[in-house]
């Protein structure tokens, strides 16, 4: 394991989050306040789905709808994809790739941990060709 990257070494700690009754524009205000790409979205204090960006754009802008009427439930992803602390990078970097995913949450015992993205992987280790590779066919 020695020289090994783990999940818990590049994830980012400081996890914004959402309740599913919560608006999305709530969901907006939060991410564009901690300059975030997405929030996890929370039920009774357990994870239970993702809001990027992405969702956003594809679920409400492009259809015209009002975020403040709509509830994050209706344009989160879910079931939130998740890895455990421990992995390897070039592990979540595989998960990243076969869910078509650039984003995944790290939960240990029911308990958000922190979030990792494609960029963290390529910032944490930029020489790792095969995960480069990986993240390529991502994006």
């Amino acid at each position: 394991m020695s020289g090994m990257i783990l999940v818990r070494d590049i994830m980012a700690k400081n996890v914004k989050t959402v309740r599913t009754d919560d608006s999305v524009h709530d969901a907006v205000v939060k991410m564009n306040k901690f300059d975030v790409g997405s929030v996890i979205v929370t039920n009774n204090n357990r994870a239970v789905g993702i809001i990027t960006s992405k969702n956003i754009l594809r679920r409400i802008v492009e259809s015209r709808l009002d975020a403040s009427t709509i509830r994050a439930k209706d344009i989160m992803s879910s079931p939130l994809i998740t890895i455990e602390p421990d992995a390897s990078i070039e592990d979540a970097a595989k998960l990243m790739v076969q869910k078509k995913i650039k984003k995944i949450a790290i939960i240990e015992k029911d308990k958000i941990l922190g979030i990792i993205s494609t960029s963290d992987i390529v910032k944490a280790n930029p020489t790792q060709l095969g995960i480069l590779r990986e993240l390529l066919k991502v994006s």
